[in-house]
């Protein structure tokens, strides 16, 4: 099961907790390094990436040519990705998977609750058939516009107490839901390595 402490710092907080970890359970991915490659209705059996190195050399090759999904929630690898050189480590660091895997399911239960008078648990049946195929109702959904009404049956996440330290740092890295706008961020830090004096 997900860890806790990684659902509360990465998770999109939008999305009830529960809901998180069922989502990350029926992506089914066993870490963060997953890859999957679809053409179609059939999986491309890939061997199972050994480091993040590997895992972005596998999904760099297929993007463009099939259906890749990756990390913990199988995030869509090619979404918003016109080069496949454009791929980098932060699909498949567990914090970011996380926070752009739940952010794009968030914006798909809004899509679906919209066009769905159902229950919750089929709701969320039908969001997570959505994010896996990338298809509702006929159209794409990850392209599609994120509604702008809330609607009174749309799951609305426990108030959570957040210090105002948390809330103004929360405020200053909040980026736009839809991840075709979000804006490049790299960890350079993992670039740099320590001198020895």
């Amino acid at each position: 099961m997900i860890d806790v402490d990684l659902i509360q710092q990465c998770a999109d907080r939008r999305l009830e907790f529960a809901v998180v970890q069922q989502f990350v359970a029926e992506m089914n991915a066993p870490d963060h390094l997953m890859v999957r490659v679809f053409q179609g209705d059939k999986m491309v059996l890939v061997p199972p990436p050994k480091s993040a190195e590997q895992a972005i050399e596998t999904t760099r090759q297929w993007v463009g040519k099939a259906n890749v999904r990756v990390g913990l929630t199988q995030y869509p690898a090619g979404l918003g990705v016109t080069d496949p050189s454009d791929i980098r480590f932060e699909l498949f660091d567990t914090c970011e998977n996380l926070r752009l895997g739940t952010e794009l399911f968030w914006k798909i239960l809004r899509i679906v609750g919209e066009q769905e008078e159902v229950d919750e648990a089929s709701r969320f049946e039908t969001a997570v058939k959505a994010y896996f195929t990338g298809w509702f109702e006929g159209e794409q959904v990850f392209y599609e516009e994120e509604p702008q009404s809330t609607r009174p049956s749309e799951a609305v996440p426990a108030e959570v107490d957040i210090s105002p330290a948390d809330a103004e740092a929360a405020r200053d890295s909040a980026v736009p839901a839809d991840p075709n706008l979000a804006g490049i961020r790299i960890d350079l830090s993992v670039l740099v390595r320590p001198t020895n004096n």
